[in-house]
């Protein structure tokens, strides 16, 4: 599933989704890397919870793996506002996560805070968005927001450069 890639690198799949060219660069480089709990909190004041980020393509698959859980089982769809775009009769958008068009690429710290930061391929397949649950706004059900509309954009405001 790899093919040539920006800059000599291959691309690189993670649920069938290509990851975008700077975070593969980052990751191969061992510089994907948690910015800082302040760092996070200027870009998504909502957040509470801490994170980790997934520091490989093999802890987003494993991580991501919890999206179809949550999309099949209905009681955790309707909490997690999770779902499968292609059970749907029309697109979705946000505050629902499509489980077939997305990554996760940091999750919680904390055991049973089930929060996450995701790649969202809704709106760009080479660029996705980036969102975050949200469970402070409404504590009985999550809320997917935008932190960014580029995952380019999330890279300038965390300061974190792929090259």
């Amino acid at each position: 599933m790899e093919s040539p890639g920006a800059a000599g690198r291959s691309a690189v799949f993670v649920r069938q989704l290509p990851l975008p060219p700077p975070l593969i660069t980052l990751l191969a480089d061992h510089r994907w890397k948690h910015p800082g709990d302040d760092a996070l909190k200027s870009t998504m004041p909502w957040f509470e919870s801490p994170l980790d980020f997934l520091e490989s393509t093999q802890a987003m698959t494993r991580e991501s793996q919890a999206l179809d859980r949550f999309a099949d089982d209905p009681p955790s769809r309707d909490l997690f506002r999770v779902h499968r775009s292609s059970t749907l009769p029309h697109p979705s958008d946000l505050p629902w996560l499509d489980a077939e068009a997305a990554v996760l690429i940091a999750v919680n710290r904390n055991p049973g805070d089930d929060v996450a930061i995701a790649l969202d391929y809704r709106t760009d397949r080479h660029n996705p968005r980036v969102i975050a649950s949200d469970f402070w706004t409404d504590p009985h059900q999550c809320s997917w927001r935008t932190v960014t509309t580029t995952f380019s954009g999330f890279l300038i405001a965390l300061n974190l450069q792929s090259t």
